[in-house]
């Protein structure tokens, strides 16, 4: 079954609409929150297909948030792909080992998160 429930986790509301822009007019349904607290618990009642998760955000960072879905037992089957401007090599590795299925570097190309959505 495709992806069709994307929640998208990013505290600038420019970064924001524009992934949701992207992804609405590729066919995918979109939620948005602005922090790490708000996507725990979006995660669990919504319970979306994806969570697209940005790393730098105010309180908890979006490392420890995958960390988090990855350990909680109703959040572990969603797959959490990183999108984040933060683009060292040290950075994705760190990522995928908190539990992440990818790590897509902002500024992001359009076709390239699609893609990668669509191969979940």
């Amino acid at each position: 079954m495709p992806v069709q429930k994307i929640l998208v986790v990013e505290d600038s509301a420019t970064d924001s609409h524009l992934i949701c822009n992207t992804l609405s007019a590729a066919g995918f349904d979109t939620l948005s929150v602005g922090n790490a607290e708000e996507a725990l618990s979006v995660a669990k009642a919504e319970q979306p297909e994806a969570i697209l998760m940005d790393v730098v955000m105010p309180g908890t960072n979006g490392f420890q948030a995958t960390r988090m879905l990855n350990r909680d037992p109703e959040t572990a089957n969603i797959p959490v792909i990183i999108l984040s401007s933060k683009s060292k090599a040290s950075d994705k590795v760190w990522g995928l080992r908190q539990g992440a299925v990818g790590y897509i570097t902002k500024p992001f190309d359009k076709q390239e998160l699609i893609d990668k959505l669509k191969d979940l």
